[in-house]
């Protein structure tokens, strides 16, 4: 058992003296060359190198011997390039995607035996990338095949995406090729109208994790677009040096422009049309009328109109700074005006609570609607028609009295006027200044009929209450 371990230890031993060295990993391009190194190493003199083979799978490509010399199976595409004992390089001259696949090279020694090393070759196709905008693509309301992006010849397929501002469909086709490449085609579709042509349109081509972008102008033929511009609304009689300008696009370009009035009228002697411009030499009550501008291009012709109003005087245009002046008094009278309707408000306001309080008629010597009155309430901490002092008696007032009575009565009234003066100074206190006594004035000839004069010239109502 021991014999054993000790002959595998010196077999193992001189399996690591020894080495066949190649690239793991190989890529090609369809129809270019490739090449395979292979190179053996060893530490041990006694090792002679027999032959060194390269194989394709199970298949023979090409020998060397360092005594039979070389043998290749397809010399017009293998070749062993400077052989020796120690490095033989195979060469693939014109690659197929047929050799994708996994190589080995193999050494045979003596005494030590064969020795191998694998790589593994992989064929790729670069390919071949283009985009063009259609020509000949007239606007119209169907969809139609705009622009196309081809990758031909790619070995592993390309992918292809389009990127657009303007909505579209995407149409790709893939054809395998018989060289194991492939082809695709993308399409890209939408409804052409006069707006999209010269859109950009980009195609993106990716392959083997790499883009390449190709930009496109898309080409849309459509008949002329025409307006017309230089009319300010602002033409007056005797106007000098106004004129019209037709602007017209369309693919193809427009080839020829001409001017007509709308009623089929002769152009007025003072204008002068001159390719896209009439020009007005002088605004008189002739060029008061519609004008047209026709534009014709290969695919037909379109025109514009314009309404032309002369007008007597010119305008006057409103400067910036009478507009701003304009809106700062019109502000002004705005706030004035809201400040007029607040104070009116507030004062309708106060004069309706005043009115609620009640007014004192000096006339009558009564509080509230003018009619005389024999009690007066008020509103004092929520108690409602409060009585004030019932009203003193009242006195005769006959227009002729005796003196007699007079001197007879006159105890009478001087203990009334003292409690007249005490009344009044607690009910004024009470009610407050609303109510007042009211001295006689000569004037007051005029009151009403339940009025009677006193012979100390004071005047009473019968049904008043002094206070």
């Amino acid at each position: 058992m021991q014999l054993f371990f000790l002959l595998l230890g010196l077999l193992f031993s001189v399996l690591q003296a020894q080495d066949v060295t190649v690239t793991d990993k190989m890529t090609a391009l369809v129809g270019k060359e490739v090449i395979f190194p292979c190179t053996f190493s060893s530490k041990d003199p006694k090792v002679r190198v027999t032959q060194i083979m390269w194989m394709n799978s199970t298949v023979s490509l090409a020998v060397y011997s360092p005594h039979l010399g070389i043998h290749v199976n397809d010399p017009t595409r293998f070749q062993l390039v400077d052989p020796s004992p120690t490095s033989v390089t195979l060469k693939i001259s014109r690659v197929y995607y047929t050799d994708e696949g996994e190589y080995s090279c193999e050494v045979t020694t003596f005494p030590d035996g064969n020795l191998k090393a694998f790589t593994k070759l992989t064929v790729k196709a670069i390919p071949q990338n283009s985009a063009e905008a259609k020509s000949g693509v007239v606007a119209d309301d169907q969809e139609k095949v705009v622009a196309t992006c081809k990758s031909a010849n790619a070995r592993p397929p390309s992918q292809i995406t389009w990127h657009s501002v303007i909505p579209g469909n995407i149409s790709n086709t893939i054809t395998n090729n018989t060289d194991g490449t492939s082809t695709i085609v993308s399409d890209f579709i939408m409804t052409p109208t006069w707006t999209t042509d010269g859109m950009p349109v980009t195609c993106i081509t990716n392959y083997d994790s790499t883009d390449y972008p190709i930009p496109l102008k898309l080409s849309v033929q459509y008949s002329p677009v025409v307006t017309i511009e230089g009319f300010d609304d602002n033409w007056h009689l005797h106007r000098s040096g106004v004129f019209l300008i037709c602007n017209a696009k369309g693919n193809p370009p427009p080839t020829s422009y001409i001017w007509k009035t709308v009623d089929g009228s002769p152009l007025p002697s003072s204008v002068r049309a001159k390719d896209n411009v009439l020009y007005v030499d002088e605004v008189d009550a002739r060029v008061n009328r519609s004008f047209l501008c026709e534009v014709t291009n290969a695919l037909g012709s379109r025109a514009s109109r314009q309404d032309v109003l002369v007008r007597e005087h010119a305008m006057q245009p409103q400067t910036n700074a009478g507009a701003i002046a304009g809106g700062v008094i019109g502000g002004i009278l705005v706030l004035l005006l809201l400040a007029a309707i607040i104070f009116i408000v507030i004062k309708r306001g106060g004069l309706q609570s005043k009115k609620d309080r009640g007014t004192y008629n000096p006339k009558l010597r009564v509080f509230g609607s003018g009619k005389p009155t024999e009690q007066f309430t008020y509103q004092d901490d929520g108690e409602l028609d409060k009585p004030l002092k019932g009203p003193v008696p009242l006195r005769d007032s006959g227009l002729s009295p005796s003196l007699g009575e007079e001197e007879d009565d006159e105890d009478e009234r001087m203990k009334y006027k003292v409690l007249e003066d005490d009344e009044e100074e607690e009910r004024f206190n009470e009610v407050g200044p609303m109510l007042q006594l009211r001295p006689h004035h000569p004037i007051d000839s005029y009151l009403d009929d339940d009025m009677e004069s006193q012979t100390d010239g004071s005047i009473i109502s019968r049904t008043a209450v002094y206070v």
